[in-house]
């Protein structure tokens, strides 16, 4: 490929990079552009770590023919069991261990070899292969996110040839730079609603980071937290009260999401949802849809749990509706994007009076008053004080859960 043709490349692809193509769709235009240049590709592979709860990272594939592979993977964990075992026998290992940024091998003549996939393209009819590290600073590394690996192919008889080399040499550095780029992005969206929250998330990616800056909205407000998680900690090893905690997160926090519901919070064993919309009685009625999730999933989590001789608990649910403030609060260095205001002191207050009650569910007069029927029955337990409340509050539970 001839100075031009590269350079035009280069430009196209710190174009793109900027205006924020998908990583797949650089690695096809990349590819594609470089078979209109003569550089007879014929497949293409891009992964990069990153930081994200579940995966180790994510690649792209290309290839010169239908296949039904993937376009986008992700992948988990390489620090134990077959994939453990998979990583070591990898080229990008092997460059790693020994300190190599680039490694060619003959396709032709690689029975000798013992790397993982080498076999299984030579049977396939590429005839060269081309791999490649790139690695980052301290500056630019993010949790596992140090490098860009990346591998190329040919069934080209004679293999790459050396102007084929020179010009990958050249440019796969720039796709690197775009597809590391595109992965900074991915990054902060997800940290964004690991620890924001979905729509919190969204509102923060968008711009609304002043401190401040928040909006009075409607709100249907969850509060929940576990029976006797304090005593159940106390009766187990340390160990076991992450996973403990964690594993009934889990359970309401699927329920509020399977619901259209944000977390906005996680505090202690307690969680903090809402439900919002234009239409505030469906809103009320996926904050039930989610409380009935809810005690879904804690039958089957309990289930679980009881048969690996795990402790097990049940949760109280306050459920209430009313004005927040939703935005900005905190100091200049140190902001929480979060709802404030007094329906929200009010559906804690309603919460706390689960357990005296011996319900699982209350629920705001607030709240009742859009969803009594057949399938909702609610009844009334009077009026009770919600302590830092003003006046005396009627609470309702639903007819279905007598106890809990």
């Amino acid at each position: 490929m001839d100075l031009t043709p590269r350079l035009n490349l280069m430009n196209w692809l710190v174009s793109q990079g900027l205006t924020g193509l998908p990583e797949n769709d650089l690695v096809r235009g990349f590819c594609e552009r470089c078979r209109g240049e003569g550089l007879e590709l014929s497949r293409g592979m891009v992964f990069i770590d990153t930081l994200h709860p579940i995966f180790e990272g994510r690649g792209f594939r290309w290839s010169d023919s239908e296949t039904n592979e993937r376009e986008i993977f992700e992948y988990g964990s390489t620090a134990e069991g077959d994939a453990l075992q998979n990583w070591r026998r990898s080229t990008f290992f092997h460059m790693l261990e020994n300190g190599h940024d680039e490694m060619r091998i003959d396709l032709a003549d690689c029975a000798s070899l013992d790397f993982s996939i080498i076999d299984d393209l030579a049977a396939k009819g590429h005839r060269h292969f081309l791999a490649f590290v790139h690695r980052f600073g301290e500056a630019g590394t993010i949790g596992q996110m140090d490098c860009v690996y990346s591998y190329w192919v040919t069934r080209r008889a004679e293999g790459f040839a050396e102007g084929d080399l020179s010009a990958l040499r050249d440019l796969v550095p720039t796709l690197g730079l775009a597809i590391k780029s595109a992965a900074q992005v991915e990054i902060a969206r997800t940290l964004g609603r690991v620890y924001l929250g979905r729509d919190a998330s969204e509102q923060v990616m968008r711009g609304r980071i002043s401190r401040g800056v928040t909006e009075r909205i409607k709100a249907v407000l969850w509060f929940s937290d576990l029976r006797g998680s304090t005593a159940i900690s106390e009766t187990i090893g340390p160990d076991e009260i992450i996973p403990f905690l964690n594993d009934y997160a889990q359970a309401a926090i699927d329920a509020i999401h399977d619901a259209g519901g944000d977390v906005l919070k996680l505090i202690g064993d307690g969680v903090l949802a809402m439900f919002t919309g234009d239409d505030m009685t469906a809103a009320r009625r996926a904050a039930l849809r989610a409380e009935h999730r809810f005690r879904h999933n804690m039958t089957s989590l309990n289930a679980t749990r009881t048969a690996a001789g795990r402790p097990t608990t049940s949760a109280y649910v306050g459920l209430h509706v009313g004005e927040v403030f939703y935005g900005n609060i905190g100091s200049e260095d140190r902001l929480d994007f979060t709802v404030v205001g007094p329906a929200v002191n009010e559906v804690a207050r309603i919460e706390a009076w689960c357990e005296p009650l011996d319900r699982a569910v209350l629920i705001s007069a607030e709240f009742a008053a859009a969803v009594q029927d057949t399938a909702n029955r609610l009844v009334s337990l009077g009026r009770y004080d919600l302590r830092g409340i003003r006046e005396a509050k009627e609470i309702f539970a639903l007819a279905s859960l007598a106890g809990s």
